[in-house]
């Protein structure tokens, strides 16, 4: 197996994470914004990460892949086979991609990509109202909706993999989560982002 992309995405990372929990292995690919390599580009043919293969196999998007993944190598499971639990499973990795990964972007491009990568002035306006008035929301949602060390069930699903992830983003920016406003959520992150599947993935600027 091969994955396509920079693991200061997400959705990079999200897919290492679970070939790690799946006790798989995978080549990770690390490849630039807009790589028009023709490995890359047959896999992903919009041109965004993460690309993959699996053999002669390819196929594009985070969510997708391990949808992939979970029916072609089902176990262990990360998937609930309880329909309710499977259902917020959705929900909640849902919310991490279209919510929660936009929200967190807005701070981690304009604080890290803009300035290292494309040499540019951050526009702290942005990051400010993501921080101030977007961010803290979800943090109360999520908050609300811990009530033990994964969101889902009694065991590690997708869920936690694609909400956990994007702070890691949060503290590469030095904006990280504030604990003591949500200290529930910050211990439920720490646990999950503390697994060793996250180890072995390299996420600093300097790595990519």
């Amino acid at each position: 197996m091969i994955v396509y992309g920079s693991s200061l995405s997400p959705f990079v990372r999200k897919v290492l994470v679970f070939i790690a929990e799946k006790g798989l292995s995978a080549r990770h690919q690390v490849i630039g914004i807009q790589d028009q390599s023709p490995e890359f580009r047959a896999c992903s043919p919009l041109g965004k990460m993460p690309g993959f293969s699996d053999g002669a196999f390819r196929l594009a998007d985070s969510t997708a892949i391990c949808h992939y993944l979970e029916r072609r190598y089902p176990m262990p499971a990360l998937f609930p086979s309880i329909a309710e639990e499977y259902g917020r499973m959705v929900w909640f990795e849902e919310l991490a991609d279209t919510v929660l990964v936009p929200a967190m972007g807005k701070v981690f491009f304009n604080l890290v990509v803009k300035p290292r990568f494309l040499k540019q002035e951050p526009d702290m306006a942005v990051v400010d109202k993501a921080l101030a008035d977007e961010l803290p929301p979800l943090y109360d949602y999520l908050e609300g909706q811990v009530a033990g060390p994964f969101l889902v069930g009694s065991t590690l699903t997708l869920a936690d993999i694609a909400v956990a992830i994007p702070f890691i983003n949060l503290e590469i920016a030095e904006r990280p989560l504030d604990t003591r406003r949500w200290p529930t959520l910050g211990r439920y992150v720490a646990g999950v982002v503390g697994r060793p599947s996250f180890s072995g993935i390299s996420d600093r600027p300097a790595a990519a």
